[in-house]
């Protein structure tokens, strides 16, 4: 199997099939996928909340009211929606949490590998706590990867799928509680099955000619 083909297939849905919902065994690979989606140093500073019920999606769907009411129909038709939230901060108590698993699962044949992975997390999350001051913005980076991983695999099963951005974050977490977990929402990624009103489904892709986004060094 190629992915080239699931790439060139895969959109963004615009309108979703209400009365359709993901196999369970789908949305469990989906899941498994999404668990082990790669982040700097191993650093995973996001959490995941599955929507799978019609008043979880409403719940997130607020959000959306009254600025982006566009996005409304495609978080309370799809099947599942999946908010991507990233930490608010990452203190040292968490990267010990890390190291921790990692020890547990059998990452480190030795202890000096074990203090060697401890000094490159320590590193890097420093860089951008202290040094560049971007932590926050480093670790919603990581998340975005977590979502490219998602769409991915979401393309492979044949199951539409819809990143957005189009949402109130302010709402959104005070709607979850998110803040009070030490976590921000950033993105919403809506799966499902696409509706005959999908009408991206039709048309053909369209990206940059390839000589002007690919340098052959």
């Amino acid at each position: 199997m190629t992915l080239a083909p699931v790439a060139l297939r895969r959109h963004t849905t615009k309108a979703y099939d209400p009365t359709r919902t993901l196999p369970p065994a789908v949305l469990e690979d989906l899941l498994e996928v999404l668990h082990n989606a790669p982040s700097s140093v191993n650093s995973q500073p996001w959490h995941f909340l599955v929507a799978g019920t019609p008043e979880a999606r409403a719940r997130i769907a607020r959000a959306t009211q009254p600025h982006q009411p566009y996005n409304t129909a495609k978080i309370t038709d799809a099947s599942h929606v999946i908010v991507f939230a990233t930490r608010t901060g990452i203190d040292d108590a968490y990267l010990a949490q890390v190291i921790d698993q990692e020890t547990a699962d059998g990452r480190y044949p030795t202890p000096e590998a074990r203090e060697g992975q401890r000094g490159a997390l320590h590193h890097y999350v420093d860089l951008h706590r202290h040094t560049l001051g971007d932590v926050q913005h480093w670790m919603q980076k990581q998340t975005y990867l977590a979502v490219g991983t998602l769409l991915l695999a979401a393309g492979v099963h044949g199951i539409d799928a819809t990143p957005m951005e189009g949402f109130d974050a302010e709402v959104l977490d005070a709607e979850l509680g998110l803040r009070a977990r030490g976590f921000t929402s950033v993105v919403l990624v809506a799966l499902g099955y696409g509706s005959a009103a999908n009408f991206n489904a039709g048309l053909p892709k369209s990206r940059l000619p390839r000589e002007q986004v690919f340098t052959q060094l």
